[in-house]
């Protein structure tokens, strides 16, 4: 059962989560479950207050991620070399420290004891000033030995005689130059040769031209000066890298020191990101009691904008161990059930309340059943899995429980729901836990109204604006309005009565006021269906045409002369200028029937057979004859 995912508690941790800066403290807030000593919840209470305290005098603290200063004091600890850069990011962490302990010394004069936590931080301002005179912009300054500044000056002293020897060369053999400068190749400084001068100028090549006109020439007196400098720079690594050793020495030993800075601040980012959450929300801090009470002033869901949400007000505990809440659709029960669970973990988790005032008890346990829980993986249905999670809540429901279920006995037959519901009710009075539940079911309400240690609670509803208030009246039993709701809307009062009995008998139906005078639902014109025409079955297709009927063949519009009559399959043989075709009646039209074309006893022989075949016909019926006809296929 995710308890934080099912009343959204996850989402305020995400929101909460955000507000911390260090990795260790975005962590702690993700696993941060429920306190079970009243003692360190009452702690954790205080630590949140005072943090928002000094927030509003002093603004946010000087906090910043120290995840890669962990890394850097693991290299140093294993003796390895920092680099300038890992030991400017120690610096500006003791300057962070020494900005966190002077916001939090400042904080004393109010007498906050969070403020009191400066003395466990040790800025170690050697350390600091040590690494601030020796490394500057992520490289070991000139001045942080005598011995590498005088080791640097000689190095710029050689690159400028350097420079002057290759520049006299140049300008004393002009003819020889390519060009009118030198130039550096593989760190070298060249002069650009002409190919038929490299024998005039003394010196190594280094280089040449892609073309190989020119020749890039480091001349000797150059090159000696050069082996100085490579000798100088080898000087100038050693003492680097002994200036970074002894600082990564110095580091490494304040390397206990420093860890426990690092703790500290990822406590007290923790901490801080606690009154962050609630600067944002105008959040108060609770009360807390172990007397099995509740009692919410001006509550609000801790994700609703604080403009839109209508405030609640809710007691439970002293009066009741258990309420049912009734009220029509979207009026609010809902968000009323989450906004006191939400509230009443936030308190337990050290938080403060999205509350004016409250009174909060401590639960051991926070057990919920709220929305569609159907689950298609294991192929069960809403009702099966609400059930499913409704027998786990009770098995683990108690006297230090708080319980909260939406639509109880939802999702099955109403006459079964009511009775299960009931059920359910009278098992969780027996554990003795503090519940809220949420019904349509008349018979619950009865059942609560006779029940001790069980109230009726009503979402109230404005019937003017047909609009949910979202306030929670306490004492009272609510109504779906369905029917007053539906009666505004313009139900026909028929349909009116009809339900009404249906509902609750003929008594019903004579009692009830209806708003409206007698009407009846006006039906709207729409489109219609255009049906198919289905052809006559007892047309007769073979008299459709005859022999000798002009028709005119679709889609190619030519004029033809049936020649054979229709058969079974409505196909037709028509007489096409040069060819006989075969095909469907519903493609040819009527043009000129035969009767209007040709006399009676026509003989039609002549146009359709040719006069060879009709020679044979002849023969055929005066003698026996070896002569076949042959037709077109």
């Amino acid at each position: 059962m995710n308890i934080d995912r099912q009343i959204e508690f996850d989402k305020v941790k995400e929101l909460w989560a955000d507000l911390a800066i260090t990795d260790w403290a975005k962590k702690k807030v993700r696993e941060t479950t429920i306190c079970f000593s009243e003692t360190e919840l009452r702690k954790q209470l205080r630590d949140t207050t005072d943090a928002k305290n000094l927030m509003e005098k002093l603004g946010t603290p000087p906090l910043q991620n120290i995840s890669e200063m962990k890394e850097i004091l693991t290299i140093a600890e294993k003796g390895d070399c920092l680099t300038p850069y890992q030991l400017e990011r120690v610096e500006r962490v003791l300057v962070a420290i020494k900005r966190l302990k002077d916001y939090l010394g400042r904080g004393k004069v109010y007498g906050n004891s969070l403020a009191y936590y400066e003395e466990n931080l040790d800025a170690i301002s050697e350390l600091r000033e040590e690494i601030s005179s020796k490394i500057r912009n992520d490289e070991v300054d000139d001045y942080a030995s005598k011995e590498l500044g005088k080791i640097r000056n000689q190095i710029i002293k050689c690159e400028e005689e350097m420079k002057q020897k290759a520049e006299q060369i140049l300008r004393s053999n002009k003819d020889c130059m390519a060009d009118n400068y030198c130039t550096s190749r593989n760190g070298r400084i060249c002069l650009p040769v002409k190919k038929d001068c490299k024998l005039k100028i003394s010196g190594s090549v280094i280089d040449k031209s892609s073309t190989g006109s020119t020749f890039f020439i480091e001349p000797t007196s150059v090159a000696k000066i050069y082996e100085e400098l490579q000798l100088l720079k080898i000087s100038e690594e050693n003492e680097v890298y002994r200036i970074l050793y002894t600082l990564s020495a110095i580091v490494s030993a304040s390397a206990p020191v420093l860890q426990e800075n690092l703790k500290m601040i990822e406590k007290l980012d923790f901490i801080f990101s606690k009154g962050k959450l609630s600067m944002d929300m105008d959040a108060t801090e609770p009360i807390i009691n172990t007397q099995r009470r509740i009692k919410l002033t001006e509550a609000r869901h801790p994700l609703m904008d604080k403009k839109a949400a209508v405030p609640l007000q809710f007691e439970i505990g002293e009066k009741a161990q258990g309420i049912v809440i009734t009220g029509p659709n979207t009026g609010g029960k809902t968000v009323a059930i989450k906004t006191v669970m939400l509230n009443s973990m936030m308190a337990q988790c050290g938080l403060h309340v999205t509350c004016k005032n409250a009174d909060i008890c401590m639960n051991s346990s926070y057990l919920c059943d709220i929305g569609d829980g159907q689950n298609l993986s294991e192929n069960l249905s809403t009702f099966s899995a609400h059930i499913t999670n409704v027998l786990e809540v009770l098995r683990e429901a108690n006297k230090d429980s708080f319980v909260i279920m939406d639509e109880l006995g939802s999702g099955t037959d109403p006459t079964e729901g009511m009775g299960i519901a009931i059920a359910i009710l009278e098992e969780l009075r027996k554990s003795k836990a503090i519940f809220l539940v949420t019904t349509h079911y008349p018979e619950v309400k009865e059942y609560a109204d006779k029940t001790p240690d069980i109230i009726n609670a009503r979402m109230a509803f404005d019937k003017e604006t047909l609009r949910p208030t979202y306030q929670m009246v306490i004492g009272e039993a609510g109504e779906s309005c369905a029917f007053y709701i539906a009666d505004r809307l313009g139900m026909p009062n028929e349909m009116l009565r009809v339900a009404i009995r249906a509902s609750y008998g003929e008594k019903a139906v004579e009692a009830y006021q209806f708003q409206k005078p007698e009407s009846s639902i006006s039906k709207t014109s729409t489109a219609r269906i255009a049906k198919a025409k289905m052809p006559n079955k007892n047309t007769n297709l073979s008299t459709k045409y005859k022999i000798g009927d002009s028709v005119m063949v679709y889609p190619e519009k030519k004029i033809g002369i049936v020649c054979e009559a229709i058969n079974e399959k409505g196909v037709l043989r028509v007489q096409l200028p040069n060819k006989k075709i075969w095909i469907n009646h519903k493609r040819v039209k009527l043009h000129v029937a035969a009767t209007e074309l040709y006399p009676e006893d026509y003989d039609f022989s002549i146009i359709f057979e040719t006069v060879e075949n009709r020679k044979k016909q002849h023969d055929m019926q005066r003698k026996y004859t070896d002569d076949v006809i042959e037709y077109e296929s």
